[in-house]
């Protein structure tokens, strides 16, 4: 349907709009012409490319907030998976690569640059390992880095020797940043079923099969939902489905309506729209708050799990019908440290890791910024990932693991890192082992809905 623009932006400005924003406007670029065999050159490739096509991204992306009065809250940009374009690497070397983006990032004015990625579903080649093994250094050595490993699919299965790799990985970078609460492992996402259209950090990166350069726009909105739910007051289930929908409905055509602006004035392709609900510490900013709009006492609550489904369920259709152009993840995200009910829920007992998991089988990711405490077992954390990526591959969805084992943090304790990280009640872990199962190594064959050719 033809877009009245003006029509929707008046909808939104008449509606009582709490935290409405664009949560991401992210700039996905490709590295894949970059690498040379003299790592100076690669790395003066890599910055000059970069700031080729991102210098201006920033001021164009406020120069729409202005015009439409809508909020961008961040500017980034992505890249291609590291580990594919600079396969001849070593450690040593995708760590000065990783200060080359941090220093581009920073010379742009973005908070994050994300693509120091590896995808290792069924396998690795000597150039992913390496890239591996120097996570921990480079996000110990980088501000703006973010980095992400993709380690099953439903198509491949679960390459545990991977989740292995991954687990001890972030283990290493709890330490390594252990001045800041272990802020490495907030910049590091382990994922089953990555999209290559992802906008939002940390997990973002260029797919190889996306364009030169594309703009990629992540809208977010909870606080909207959360009005329109309350206003709807006490109607049935099939009522309130609708209500959210006509919300997620006029929300994401403002969305498109800005991503579009901004890569036009960046004179590149517009990609996609990701609807997802993205909340943020704010108060009225909160998908648990919505849950419990929805008629739960609190989140953890029996019901919370279809409350949830339903949610992401409504979202997901009412992007359909908005736009053509919707894509990275959509639904809602559950982070923990990121959305002030689930901090909330978490502190009084009532959320714990294991309802948290099962609610991931119908959001949009994963197990997101949960906190643990920094002695669990490198065994643990890995089983932690391999279950979560068994939810995604039998479901053929993408899950993810973000956790952070805050060293010589124990339960009781919080990680606080301001801003949109939040702050994180460190949660409680059963310490039963799993280490006879994970470390068998190998890899866990894909299921039977894998043979869909």
């Amino acid at each position: 349907m033809p877009y009245e623009f003006e029509e929707i932006l008046e909808t939104i400005r008449m509606t009582e709009i709490e935290h409405f924003d664009i949560r991401t406007v992210t700039m996905g670029i490709s590295l894949r012409d970059c690498h040379d065999r003299n790592i100076e050159v690669t790395k003066q490739k890599i910055y000059d490319k970069i700031l080729r096509y991102g210098k201006q991204h920033v001021k164009l992306a406020k120069e729409v907030e202005s015009q439409y009065g809508i909020s961008i809250a961040n500017k980034r940009i992505s890249v291609t998976p590291i580990s594919i374009p600079f396969d001849a690497c070593n450690a040593e070397e995708f760590i000065e690569i990783a200060k080359t983006l941090d220093k581009a990032a920073e010379e742009i004015g973005i908070d994050y640059i994300a693509g120091y990625s590896a995808l290792v579903q069924k396998g690795m080649t000597n150039g992913e390992r390496e890239l591996i093994k120097s996570i921990p250094f480079a996000l110990s050595q980088t501000k703006r880095v973010c980095s992400s490993v993709n380690i099953g699919s439903t198509k491949a299965g679960i390459n545990m020797d991977a989740v292995m790799m991954m687990a001890e990985v972030i283990k290493l970078t709890a330490e390594k940043t252990k001045d800041n609460d272990s802020i490495g492992c907030a910049k590091l996402v382990v994922f089953a079923n990555a999209v290559e259209d992802n906008p939002f950090v940390a997990g973002a990166f260029h797919g190889v099969s996306e364009p030169e350069i594309v703009l990629n726009i992540g809208i977010s909105g909870p606080g909207v939902v959360l009005e329109a739910i309350r206003e709807a007051g006490n109607v049935d289930l099939q009522q309130l489905s609708e209500v959210i929908k006509k919300t997620i409905f006029k929300i994401t055509r403002a969305g498109e309506l800005i991503g579009r602006k901004v890569a036009e004035k960046n004179g590149i392709p517009f990609g996609i729209v990701d609807i997802s609900l993205a909340p943020t510490p704010a108060e009225g900013d909160s998908i648990a708050d919505i849950l419990k709009a929805m008629g739960l006492e609190d989140v953890g609550a029996p019901g919370t799990t279809a409350a949830l489904a339903m949610l992401n369920d409504s979202v997901k259709k009412a992007g359909l019908m908005a736009s053509s152009s919707v894509g990275g993840m959509s639904g809602a995200f559950i982070p923990v440290s990121e959305d002030v009910g689930m901090i909330r829920a978490v502190h009084a007992g009532n959320l714990s890791l294991e309802k948290l998991e099962a609610m991931t089988a119908v959001c949009s990711v994963g197990l997101d910024m949960i906190a643990v405490p920094g002695d669990t077992a490198v065994t643990t954390i890995a089983g932690i990932i391999a279950d979560e990526a068994a939810i995604g591959i039998i479901n053929d969805k993408t899950t993810a693991v973000r956790i952070i084992p805050a060293y010589g943090k124990k339960i009781g304790d919080f990680v606080d890192y301001g801003g949109l990280l939040g702050r994180a009640p460190i949660m409680e872990v059963r310490t039963i082992s799993s280490a006879g199962f994970v470390g068998r190594g190998g890899r866990i064959p894909a299921p039977m809905r894998s043979l869909t050719n």
